[in-house]
C-alpha cells in the first residue's frame, strides 16, 4: 500500500468527501475519516486515541462516528461515541463493517469507506434525524497522520 497522505487519489478523496455530506444530511451524526500508514496498537484502540485527538467526543450529543484505517497495516476499526452506544443495539456497526472490509479484500478502499459511510448515516438516522437547525459540528474532509 502507498503512503496514507496520497493514498487515495483526489477523485477517490472527493467520493469519500462527499458520502460524509450526504450521510450526514439525514441525520445529525457526525463522521470522520481518518488514515495513517501503521501503528503499534491494535486498530480499535489507535481508533479510540484518534477519536479523542479529533474532538470527537465534544460533539453535543455524543454521536461521532469514526472509521479508521491504517494503510501499511491493512487493518480497519469502526468506532462510534457514548451517545450512540448506549441507544443502540450491540451488533449496530456489524453490517456497515462488513460492507465496507468486503469492499477492501477487493482493494477498493475509497468505495468501501463510502459505502460504509451512506449505510451509518443511514442507519444513524433512526436514533439521531437530522434537524432543521443542526449544525455540523466537525470538519468532513478525511484526517491524515
Amino acid at each position: 500500500m502507498s503512503d496514507a497522505k496520497h493514498f487515495f487519489t483526489p477523485d477517490e478523496e472527493q467520493l469519500i468527501v462527499n458520502a460524509i455530506i450526504t450521510a450526514e444530511k439525514n441525520t445529525s451524526g457526525e463522521i470522520r475519516v481518518h488514515i495513517e500508514n501503521h501503528s503499534e496498537k491494535p486498530p480499535l484502540e489507535r481508533a479510540k486515541e484518534v477519536f479523542y485527538l479529533l474532538n470527537m467526543d465534544k460533539t453535543k450529543a455524543r454521536n461521532g462516528v469514526l472509521f479508521y484505517l491504517a494503510t501499511t497495516d491493512r487493518t480497519f476499526a469502526l468506532l462510534g461515541d457514548e451517545g450512540i452506544n448506549t441507544v443502540v443495539e450491540d451488533d449496530f456497526w456489524d453490517c456497515t463493517k462488513d460492507v465496507v472490509i468486503d469492499h477492501f479484500k477487493n482493494n477498493r478502499f475509497a468505495q468501501g469507506l463510502a459505502e460504509g459511510i451512506l449505510r451509518a448515516g443511514d442507519r444513524l438516522k433512526q436514533y439521531f434525524p437530522y434537524e432543521e437547525d443542526d449544525v455540523d459540528e466537525l470538519p468532513n474532509e478525511i484526517s491524515k497522520s
